[in-house]
């Protein structure tokens, strides 16, 4: 008895458990799968023997990923893209981490981009594996994250009246993507793949390509395309005239404020020598947070729904602010006032109000050059306004965090993690009401790393952060800050970190309940409903994966629970019960 493979989907057809030979089988029989002929098929011993050192299309996609520093490629196989999946498992210079949903690999794509500026990839199937990946992709989108998606397609003559796990994924792809091509002939390999990459990293965002079944195993060699020589240096710089302009307005003001962004994160060392010249108080939006150590006396808090009565009051009464790699999102709540603005999107600039000068280019190139040019000055009694302001925001922040209160006080969780976690941990933040307590009552230390899921405010973002985080980062200590809604939206691939080995420290906000739309709804003067949740206990959970469960019922239980957890070399799960009910 033999087996006969389809050339065009991969089914096989296996004569013993079919009870009938394959010749014997009339020709107007087609695949049950796809629907092709007979004439498709090819003895499965015969495809191995012609096959097994044949170099492909898809081991060319690989390698040339390779050659660009792609490291990782998130997924899940199936049958239309089980040549490229081959290909990477011939790799030794990259590595496939099976996930256990699509949306956990382009999550994890994403929060790689973000942590590094570098890009990973994810890659699925046809059909329903390409949708899936929808919502981790318009993450990164958002976020100007570089990501690289690859699905597969149907094959070649298939595409067009209808085929099994068929859609026009070229067009469901074309608004989150900057590239976006479907790989129709192997002399397109390694053109379409250096373009990908390239688009994804220069203009910060999703580069997709789909991959006809038939076309991925493809007889093709070809020379691999380098890096070096094909991407731009992007640190530019705005004319010494506008820097002049710059600095001869800050001169001038008298309460002046900096506001640093996401965009100014890799700059905090240059942003502080800049604020210590000029005494002015440093305030971040949600996503700046950790610019430079939160305990320095010039930063005050984040602005916005997040933010610091210390910062609101200093923008408020600030005649300049200066505004450096902020996106100007809504929840920032940035007020229209003189403003100098520096930004590498020059769309960013004069978003919603005009300035005074823009300054487009790298802030790690326009910082420095406008710190040369100011005046130094030392305002006194500036800073004693700003020291005063935030003692006592912090001194409000001590007190809501009462450690006798069951549930257990989010502000006291928050307090716990920011005496106990390392001073380079990596922070993965999940969206929702641990995100609003994070925000407001986290104290950054420059040298830890904080992602979020920013514009798309996706909840389950925190888990397949930390995934990728732990991956990148095998050394450093990795948390992931979430909700009972937010995690129980990924929950099963928890089990991707145990079987990985990555072990990711989740503290879990349980209280029951969907406690952001609760407040919500509160605000808007509905009645508080379907916001209620019914969960499992977390604990167990964990351990039934293979991790380590704590369960965390009193508040003097949780300093312990927290060194506990950090102390093990698993991936452990401290569910928390928590208070729903916003104390402020």
């Amino acid at each position: 008895m033999a087996k006969y493979r389809c050339t065009v989907c991969n089914y096989v057809y296996d004569e013993e458990k079919e009870g009938k030979k394959f010749a014997d089988l009339p020709d107007s029989w087609r695949c049950p799968v796809c629907n092709s002929p007979k004439t498709v098929f090819v003895l499965l011993e015969e495809t191995k023997e012609k096959t097994k050192d044949l170099t492909t299309v898809s081991d060319i996609l690989i390698e040339q990923m390779v050659a660009w520093g792609v490291k990782y490629v998130f997924g899940l196989p199936g049958t239309s893209s089980l040549g490229v999946v081959d290909a990477i498992r011939k790799n030794t210079k990259i590595k496939y981490i099976q996930v256990r949903h699509e949306q956990t690999a382009a999550f994890m794509a994403s929060a790689h981009g973000k942590l590094t500026g570098n890009i990973a990839a994810c890659l699925t199937i046809a059909g329903p594996g390409a949708t899936n990946l929808a919502t981790g992709l318009y993450d990164a989108k958002l976020d100007h994250s570089p990501v690289l998606a690859l699905t597969g397609l149907v094959a070649r003559k298939l595409i067009g009246p209808g085929s099994f796990q068929e859609i026009d994924q070229h067009s469901f792809f074309e608004p989150i993507c900057v590239f976006n091509k479907v790989l129709m002939t192997e002399d397109q390999t390694t053109k379409l793949i250096t373009l990908a990459i390239k688009h994804a990293l220069i203009e910060r965002g999703v580069s997709h390509i789909s991959i006809p079944n038939d076309v991925q195993k493809l007889p093709y060699g070809a020379t691999i395309l380098p890096m070096e020589g094909r991407i731009p240096n992007t640190a530019i710089s705005s004319s010494l005239y506008l820097v002049k302009k710059s600095a001869s307005i800050i001169d001038k003001a008298k309460r002046p404020v900096i506001i640093s962004g996401f965009g100014a994160l890799e700059s905090g060392d240059k942003l502080l020598e800049l604020a210590e010249k000029i005494t002015a108080p440093i305030v971040t939006t949600f996503r700046g947070k950790g610019v430079i150590n939160e305990s320095h006396e010039l930063y005050v808090g984040s602005h916005g729904a997040i933010g610091s009565t210390s910062a609101s009051n200093l923008v408020q009464k600030s005649d300049l602010l200066i505004v450096i790699g902020s996106s100007f999102s809504d929840m920032t709540q940035i007020p229209e006032k003189r403003m100098i603005q520096i930004d590498i999107n020059p769309m960013m600039i004069a978003k919603n109000y005009p300035v005074e000068v823009g300054l487009w280019g790298n802030c790690s190139e326009l910082i420095p050059a406008l710190t040369k040019e100011v005046k130094g000055k030392k305002n006194v009694e500036y800073l004693i306004e700003i020291k005063k302001l935030k003692k006592e925001w912090l001194d409000l922040l001590n007190k809501e965090a009462d450690l006798t209160k069951k549930p257990i006080r989010p502000q006291y969780i928050i307090k716990v993690l920011n005496e106990k976690i390392s001073e380079d941990a990596v922070i993965s933040l999940d969206v929702g009401e641990n995100g609003w307590w994070f925000g407001r009552n986290f104290w950054m230390k420059k040298t830890q790393k904080m992602i979020m899921s920013g514009y798309l405010a996706s909840m389950g973002t925190g888990l397949p952060g930390a995934l990728a985080a732990q991956l990148i980062y095998p050394e450093r200590e990795v948390i992931c800050i979430t909700g009972d809604g937010g995690f129980s939206m990924v929950m099963e691939d928890f089990l991707t970190a145990v079987k990985y080995k990555l072990p990711v420290k989740i503290f879990l906000f349980n209280n029951g309940q969907l406690g952001m739309i609760m407040q919500e709804q509160k605000v808007e003067i509905y009645p508080n409903w379907q916001t209620d949740l019914y969960n499992c206990n977390f604990a167990n959970y964990a351990e039934i994966c293979g991790g380590i469960g704590i369960k965390v019922t009193d508040p003097k239980d949780l300093p312990s629970a927290v060194e506990k957890a950090l102390s093990i070399n698993k991936p452990v799960i401290v569910d928390i019960d928590t208070d729903p009910i916003r104390f402020i």
